[in-house]
């Protein structure tokens, strides 16, 4: 996978296309692992063993030690579709927060480069008792998409909600379905029992 430069990625979220629309919200979540804070940090350190696996049935493949190219799944609107593709890096742990951004890469087809654009920054904070521990987790996400023409046609309302639908798609995907998986594998690989699934606040 190529790495882009940041100007390769402005041509979209700095240019002035009215065709160019950006959707952007902030989600947060949290999950309880039933384990002190030391086991759970030990845990996320080591994503190298449990985040390909987690992140399926994505398309995912490690691009350095600390970055995975995810391939989302096909979303779309009005008959428009993009399949993005994009690539999270998973910094080292500052005094127990995570944070996961996105590193600028080209799609599979260089062609779509100019047609979308993701920003993922998220970030795990660890808050611990005697014997659980909570992740809180917080999700700030920024969407690019160069609409057809004759989409930008239509009320900017419609528009926009079609827009914050291919949103909630993209983080259902990624945010809901990956915290549940790692809280599920978390245990699983600890002899825990996992706790039920939390109803998420998005």
């Amino acid at each position: 996978m190529l790495l882009l430069s940041d100007t390769d990625n402005d041509v979209l979220r700095l240019g002035s296309d009215p065709q160019v629309r950006c959707y952007s919200s902030r989600f947060s979540d949290q999950m309880e692992m039933i384990a002190p804070s030391e086991a759970v940090a030990s845990y996320l350190d080591r994503h190298q063993d449990w985040f390909e696996r987690c992140a399926r049935p994505m398309q995912v493949s490690a691009v350095d030690a600390q970055t995975y190219a995810l391939t989302l799944g096909r979303f779309g609107n009005f008959g428009f579709e993009v399949e993005p593709t994009i690539a999270l890096r998973l910094l080292p742990q500052q005094e127990r927060v995570y944070r996961i951004e996105t590193v600028q890469t080209a799609p599979h087809s260089l062609d779509l480069r100019e047609h979308y654009d993701v920003d993922f920054q998220a970030s795990m904070e660890l808050t611990s008792t005697d014997t659980t521990t909570a992740v809180q987790w917080d999700l700030d996400l920024s969407v690019w998409i160069r609409l057809p023409r004759v989409i930008t046609m239509l009320p900017d309302q419609l528009v926009q909600s079609s827009g914050d639908h291919l949103l909630r798609q993209i983080v259902r995907q990624i945010s809901r379905r990956l915290t549940w998986k790692v809280q599920e594998d978390f245990h699983a690989t600890h002899g825990l029992s996992c706790p039920p699934r939390r109803r998420a606040a998005f």
